[in-house]
């Protein structure tokens, strides 16, 4: 820590608790009880009950998460992808020296984050407008939800693999230039490996944000192909809150889960 008195140390971890209990963990403990509650009256839940659990966790709740996890991995495969071509691109041209080619980088990476700069459910609208009709119809497909949720997140991966690009030494690259080997083999033996970490960290973060979406997807998921949060949606708009929490918690424990796996790779990478 950058303070080194006792004092201002205790200052600082009571100012933490101040802003991160009422703000982030008390909001995340109302849902975790109302995920037990029977009832609520007053000011604390009561008649506390797992069945909350038991609807959450079979039959179409069941088939919500697992198409949820389908959704987020291949969204987050997806814009790993072309976040990462997209970033290696955008160096490449950066590093010509020229003034187009500089030019062509920047706007490269503006393109990317355009999905950002607006509503996800206009991106949402914009991808049902543009499959619905041929050459390729895409409406009423899963499809097209994942593509929604990619476009959604690739501008993360992209700017996450960018970041690790520019810090990459370009000594590495030139030393195998230099032995005689071929761009695509630096590429793949040299530049991915260094920049593994920052490709499983840019794939969790992305993962973490397509397993939360839902503007976007409630204009344009088909009825087999209902991801959690429009579950949960769902509950909460019929009434089911505490059924609606649980699904939350389930959601929450399962990218929990997940990202802690994917940690657990970057951290081994990063030692590599």
């Amino acid at each position: 820590m950058l303070v080194h008195s006792r004092k201002g140390k205790w200052g600082l971890w009571a100012v933490f608790a101040v802003l991160f209990l009422p703000v982030f963990a008390l909001p995340l403990a109302v849902i975790v009880a109302a995920s037990f509650a029977g009832h609520w009256s007053g000011a604390f839940p009561s008649a506390f009950t797992t069945e909350h659990y038991s609807a959450a966790t079979r039959g179409e709740s069941l088939e919500a998460l697992t198409t949820s996890l389908l959704t987020a991995l291949g969204a987050s495969a997806l814009a790993l992808a072309v976040g990462t071509w997209a970033a290696l691109a955008a160096d490449a041209l950066k590093r010509r020296g020229g003034v187009a080619a500089r030019v062509w980088g920047r706007v490269l990476d503006t393109l990317f984050m355009l999905p950002v700069a607006v509503p996800s459910v206009v991106v949402g609208l914009a991808l049902l407008v543009a499959f619905s009709k041929p050459p390729m119809i895409l409406n009423g497909t899963s499809t097209i939800v994942v593509l929604a949720h990619a476009v959604l997140v690739t501008a993360f991966a992209h700017q996450s693999v960018s970041a690790a690009v520019r810090r990459l030494d370009p000594a590495y690259e030139q030393a195998a230039a230099s032995l005689g080997a071929r761009p695509g083999y630096v590429l793949w033996r040299v530049k991915l490996p260094l920049l593994l970490p920052s490709l499983t960290a840019a794939a969790g973060l992305c993962f973490a944000l397509s397993m939360g979406e839902l503007s976007a997807t409630m204009m344009l998921y088909p009825p087999d192909w209902t991801p959690l949060p429009v579950r949960i949606y769902a509950a909460t708009d019929r009434g089911a809150a505490f059924t609606g929490a649980a699904l939350a918690v389930v959601l929450m424990a399962a990218t929990l889960l997940v990202l802690f796996a994917v940690s657990r790779v970057r951290t081994r990478a990063s030692y590599r």
